[in-house]
């Protein structure tokens, strides 16, 4: 799914049928196949509330007709159906996609074509929006992959999400650890959806200076110039940006990331900035409300504490086990953390803390899993194999090409 949409949200795709529904065998001429190709949709910006109503033409460009079709619409969970149509079968499938398979009575001769409506109704929190049609090249059902016989169309609806901030204060001793919370909130109106590379939504966190990093989430990286660089959950580095797993946000959900700090012996009060906006720290489009976007993570040390000479002041660095913010329960200790890591394949830094801290996820955890770039990418339901594969290795976030200028 392109992955910078602002948002597209449509909803409800209806298939006009002729005649009652029918499920007939194609009719094929002896020697020959048929061969239907589908027309593409235009693309489109529409508003919550608005319905998209166009329509498709499907071609027989082989050498047998086709004796009845079988059209199937998806759509993401931004979209939705303005009715239910006679002849179509609708259902919600994994990861709240809307499905419609209409079974149209027709015949479809060699060079031939008819034509069918495809409508759908952007919903109030319709942003980074995507539309599966079509059928097969013989008529039947369509599968799971992209060709001319089946489409894909990315829409980006004319919406927001607010990305916000949440920090934290603690109170710690000099010399000890402690362990405190960043978290990324999405107050909406528009869900967030992995589309492109540069709106994947991120919360990049400022370690408190006088503190070290001993336990890190699995879903945080060290953050370089301009993006990740290095292995999620690596400790001991003074910035880190952490992301949801799945590349999606929902309205209303909250992803807590908790780190366990080691606080010097010299070190007075400090604080660590954190900010909402992208991996790449380039704030997305769709955010238009930056007032939120940044909070303060900060340790209080009381002054009357006097902590005895250690010939020791600080941490190794490691590959500690933080908490990890998108846990399917909400809340984890030392969690196995998110698979698709910037850098899978390099190793961590010698030296591992295991007592880590606790991530906890609030709001909802249910995650979209659309991520894929282009209308030819992986479908609807691919999910976060997508994500993965747009995360894995590092090699986007690696050798990627800054087209954006970073937010203030």
């Amino acid at each position: 799914m392109h992955l910078r949409p602002s948002a597209a949200v449509l909803a409800a795709a209806v298939i006009a049928v002729a005649g009652p529904a029918v499920a007939a065998p194609l009719a094929h001429a002896e020697g020959g196949e048929p061969e239907l190709v589908v027309s593409a949709l235009p693309t489109a910006t529409p508003k919550p509330g608005e319905v998209y109503d166009k329509s498709v033409t499907l071609t027989n460009k082989g050498t047998a007709a086709v004796d009845g079709v079988t059209f199937r619409v998806r759509l993401t969970r931004g979209l939705d159906f303005p009715e239910q149509v006679k002849g179509c079968t609708y259902s919600t499938v994994e990861d709240q996609v809307r499905q419609a398979l209409c079974e149209l009575d027709t015949v479809i001769a060699p060079g031939a074509s008819v034509t069918t409506p495809v409508r759908f109704k952007a919903l109030d929190k319709a942003l980074m929006e995507s539309v599966e049609y079509g059928t097969s090249a013989t008529g039947d059902a369509p599968g799971e992959g992209f060709d001319d016989s089946y489409r894909r169309l990315t829409l980006t609806a004319d919406n927001t999400a607010d990305l916000v901030a949440v920090g934290a204060e603690m109170e710690a001793l000099a010399g000890g650890e402690q362990s405190i919370t960043a978290t990324l909130r999405n107050d909406g109106p528009g869900w967030v959806q992995n589309q492109e590379s540069d709106d994947l939504p991120g919360l990049l966190v400022q370690i408190p200076p006088g503190t070290v990093a001993v336990g890190v989430p699995k879903d945080c990286a060290p953050f370089g110039i301009d993006g990740p660089s290095g292995p999620q959950g690596t400790t001991g580095k003074p910035k880190y940006v952490c992301w949801p797993q799945d590349g999606t946000l929902d309205v209303g959900q909250s992803l807590a990331y908790t780190f366990m700090l080691k606080i010097k012996k010299s070190t007075q009060d400090t604080e660590g900035e954190i900010k909402a906006s992208s991996v790449y720290d380039i704030a997305p489009e769709y955010d238009t409300n930056r007032a939120n976007n940044t909070a303060v993570i900060g340790i209080d040390v009381p002054s009357d504490y006097e902590p005895e000479p250690s010939p020791s002041d600080g941490a190794d660095g490691g590959s500690g086990n933080g908490g990890n913010g998108n846990d399917p329960e909400g809340q984890a200790a030392g969690g196995t953390g998110a698979t698709a890591s910037p850098s899978a394949s390099a190793s961590a830094s010698e030296g591992t803390t295991t007592g880590g801290s606790t991530g906890t996820t609030t709001g909802s955890t249910t995650g979209g899993s659309l991520a894929t770039t282009g209308s030819d990418g992986t479908p609807l339901l691919a999910g976060a194999a997508a994500t993965a594969a747009v995360l894995g290795g590092g090699l986007v976030f690696a050798v990627r090409r800054r087209s954006a200028s970073k937010s203030a």
